[in-house]
């Protein structure tokens, strides 16, 4: 869905023998899907859990991860070796009602 597209896209997810519609919504500068509490208890998913997102033949798959994507604080403190060299960087013109 690109920033200027407004569609909404119609989504069939079978579910024994009915078939749930839902549809892919706007949420900030992404895109949405509302999952059904019943669909989440079928596929022994839950709030918050972490899970894997992949495209097989034009399908979205939702998979189960143990993994998360990013390390802990104790991870990242485990790399740093103490010494951390601060420096400047340029944030461009101010865009807005910005105090310097």
């Amino acid at each position: 869905m690109s920033a200027h597209d407004s569609s909404i896209y119609n989504v069939y997810t079978k579910v024994g023998s009915d078939i749930m519609h839902t549809e892919i919504k706007k949420w900030g500068n992404s895109a949405a899907i509302r999952l059904p509490k019943e669909l989440l208890a079928l596929a022994g998913l839950s709030v918050d859990q972490p899970v894997l997102i992949l495209v097989e033949d034009e399908c979205i798959v939702i998979q189960k991860s143990t993994q998360r994507n990013h390390k802990t604080l104790k991870q990242r403190l485990m790399g740093f070796d103490g010494k951390y060299i601060g420096e400047e960087w340029d944030t461009g013109v101010p865009v807005g009602r910005e105090v310097w």
